[in-house]
């Protein structure tokens, strides 16, 4: 009897998550104006990096089921953490060695089934300069993106520094 109610008690704590988790079949990921404008800065090329990080970071953690909402993702700004190869084409005697904090701002949209939209909002950039040195070019963004894929999971859309 003890081990009956123990095992339910524990799926129960086990599904709760899943219970939270909102249903998506669709993962729309665009580019917000206001990086759109740096283009010439970090190159181009790094939007499509960027896009199908989050996307991925996102479907992770939420893969796409049948009837389910649309969550629509705009990256409104991100900081790489090292230089870009457009940055280091624009700036000669900038090296791969340097490093600095990054990070993402993503804000957006979830669409429910039925039509009802729940706004999105959220950013993250790193504060501390000492785990810079060993990241990739976008390893705070993705780290942002990461973060608010779990915040989505859990059903938490809005901003939270």
């Amino acid at each position: 009897m003890r081990v009956a109610l123990l095992s339910a008690l524990l799926l129960l704590g086990a599904a709760q998550p899943v219970l939270a988790t909102p249903a998506v079949s669709e993962v729309r990921v665009s580019i917000g104006p206001a990086l759109t404008r740096k283009a010439d800065e970090i190159g181009a090329r790094e939007f499509d990096i960027l896009a199908a990080e989050l996307r991925r970071s996102v479907e992770r953690k939420l893969p796409p089921r049948p009837g389910g909402g649309t969550l629509n993702l705009v990256i409104e700004d991100a900081r790489p953490n090292r230089p870009t190869p457009q940055q280091m084409s624009n700036t000669p005697g900038l090296s791969l060695e340097s490093f600095g904090v990054g990070g993402a701002r993503i804000s957006g949209d979830y669409v429910d089934a039925a039509g009802k939209a729940t706004p999105i909002a959220y950013s993250w950039y790193e504060t501390d300069i000492r785990w810079a040195r060993y990241g990739s070019t976008w390893h705070d963004a993705e780290s942002a993106f990461d973060r608010l894929a779990d915040r989505l999971a859990k059903d938490q859309f809005g901003d939270r520094r």
